[in-house]
């Protein structure tokens, strides 16, 4: 047995018509092992038809389409973390604020925020920087309302109150499940630096070039016949015998932990989970200077790209969205977005913990006042502080007519029964609160059992539809190119599509791009191992809303029929 499987941790970081054509008992299935490293890296802009790939159908809608777009550009709002805004690949698709003069210290377009030029950071604090760690919103929740709730019963609280006071119990409950967890992985952790160095020097003796493989020491370990259990009582350094140095680095290698920096920058972030995302009385708002308790423009800083050496792992996420949307298709180089007339709005909330919802609501708030269509939010957690706050941002986007896509997140859970947020349904009768919100889930290029990504979350209420998420290929942070995968990966496609419909039918509403998104997609009548079990197999369609998959050439197709009887 590996030793990963006795090691318990969690990962610190880091989303009106008839439908189109069905495919009714496909027989093909898709790997990536199948697909030719050129395919690979586009196989999600692919047609099930044309190429026997189960993809979005891009590239079909490209080759067919002859007519020019109607609209100059959409701006696509990327809420997110900080872009690397030098990439080769988004050269002329970010947004600018002409209306702004560069670092001339004054608010010129007079919109509440100095030299916004490219976008604003909303964790950005007073002295130009960021804040690095967010506290988890369960922390968040405990602090703000255990003074209201604590060692009271259920009985003592006014009704008006009791949502709040039943947030606070399950909020408790998680904190006390994870805060041991964390700490425990933090001391293993602490062990495993501390005898690095005799366990590299011991191994040596077996492996002068310490050319080992994990295969390697693993029939090492057995022949010393130390089993999991006497190793972990072990692990506090009271008996370091060949087995147990053995079993350590066997450990190393299964988390990918190559070398003893490795294991070290892991030791620093696991340290500020410990102390910084976990620990009640930390304060990040203190860095920003805003006040947590209102609604405010302003706070915050324009520096939405750190290039600071050793700060731009937070450009990782953001760039990888944008690359998806928008990345040049005309340059001949690295990707191609999914539309070219776009312009990409980065507007950064996010850091190693969990968003705080004042900065989710004002960053809806910014984009939407300063012209964006659709706005991408590849981000989500399991509780929301100030729920109210994100839902009446979300009715001032539907307001104006704006777009919000959302991810179903990574936990592989019925979010039908365990909130996500944010989101647009109340979780008691699953009302929507607003018409133009699009959860997303993600699928893999094999269409068999396993087409629903083993990580994505479902949900026949609380997921829309699904989009590919499995090994995506696109921009990365420092001028890179990188395979990646999540629902977070899903939701720029699903941007970009609604972009692009809007780039050629502007008459249309959010609340219709939004359902033509969702009856034009695939529907593949298959059965998908349900995802978070082993084996359990359910229909396809049963895990969303519309049981289907984006398609881009059949969403445009129903768009120019929807737009010209408008007319």
């Amino acid at each position: 047995m590996k030793l990963i499987n006795i090691f318990f941790f969690f990962l610190l970081l880091l989303a009106g018509c008839k439908s189109s054509k069905e495919i009714h008992n496909p027989t093909l299935t898709i790997s990536k092992n199948n697909l030719l490293p050129a395919s690979l890296k586009n196989w999600y802009q692919k047609d099930y038809i044309n190429d026997t790939i189960p993809g979005i159908s891009l590239e079909k809608w490209y080759q067919l389409n002859r007519e020019k777009p109607k609209s100059n550009v959409i701006i696509v709002a990327v809420i997110d973390t900080q872009i690397d805004i030098n990439h080769e690949d988004l050269q002329g698709q970010l947004w600018i604020n002409h209306k702004e003069i560069p670092n001339n210290g004054i608010d010129d377009d007079q919109n509440g925020y100095i030299d916004d030029i490219n976008g604003w950071n909303f964790i950005g604090t007073k002295s130009g920087g960021y804040v690095v760690w967010n506290r988890y919103e369960y922390v968040r929740i405990i602090q703000k309302w255990g003074p209201l709730f604590k060692d009271k019963k259920e009985s003592q609280i006014d009704s008006k109150d009791i949502y709040k006071y039943r947030e606070y119990h399950r909020a408790l409950k998680k904190y006390e499940e994870k805060g041991p967890s964390y700490k425990k992985w933090l001391k293993s952790l602490n062990y495993r630096i501390e005898l690095y160095p005799i366990i590299t020097d011991t191994l040596k003796y077996f492996f002068p070039q310490e050319d080992y493989t994990y295969k390697m020491l693993d029939s090492l370990y057995k022949k010393h016949k130390v089993n999991d259990k006497e190793f972990w009582q072990r692990r506090d350094g009271v008996d370091k015998d060949l087995g147990a140095l053995i079993g350590c680095m066997m450990l190393n290698l299964e988390l990918d932990q190559k070398d003893l920096e490795d294991i070290q920058n892991h030791q620093t972030q696991l340290d500020s989970t410990v102390n910084k995302n976990l620990k009640i009385d930390y304060n990040e708002r203190l860095l920003i200077g805003d006040n947590p308790d209102i609604l405010e423009k302003g706070y915050g800083n324009n520096n939405v790209s750190n290039n600071k050496a050793g700060h731009r792992s937070l450009q990782y996420h953001c760039t990888k969205m944008a690359g998806i949307i928008g990345a040049n298709r005309e340059n001949n180089i690295g990707i191609k977005g999914i539309l070219q007339n776009v312009k990409i709005m980065p507007l950064s909330i996010s850091s190693p913990g969990d968003v705080n919802d004042k900065d989710v609501a004002m960053a809806i708030r910014y984009a939407v006042d300063n012209g964006a269509k659709v706005i991408n939010m590849s981000f989500g957690k399991e509780f929301s502080l100030r729920r109210e706050w994100v839902t009446e941002a979300f009715k001032y986007a539907e307001e104006h007519n704006v777009l919000l896509v959302h991810c179903a997140g990574n936990d592989g859970v019925d979010i039908d029964k365990e909130p996500f947020y944010p989101n647009d349904t109340n979780f008691e009768n699953f009302e929507e609160v607003c018409s133009n919100f699009i959860n997303v889930g993600a699928v893999t290029n094999k269409l068999s059992n396993t087409f629903v990504s083993d990580f994505s979350n479902y949900g026949k209420q609380n997921v829309d539809l699904f989009a590919p998420g499995d090994q995506i290929y696109t921009t990365t942070a420092n001028g890179g190119y990188t395979f990646d995968s999540g629902t977070s990966m899903s939701v720029p496609m699903v941007s970009g599509t609604a972009a692009l419909m809007w780039s050629y039918y502007p008459n249309l509403t959010a609340a219709q791009i939004k359902q033509i998104i969702m009856d034009s997609g695939t529907a593949y009548d298959i059965e998908v191992i349900l995802p978070g079990t082993k084996d359990k197999k359910v229909p396809f369609s049963e895990l969303s809303k519309s049981g289907k998959v984006l398609n881009v050439y059949n969403a445009m197709q129903l768009a120019k029929k929807i737009s010209k009887n408008k007319r």
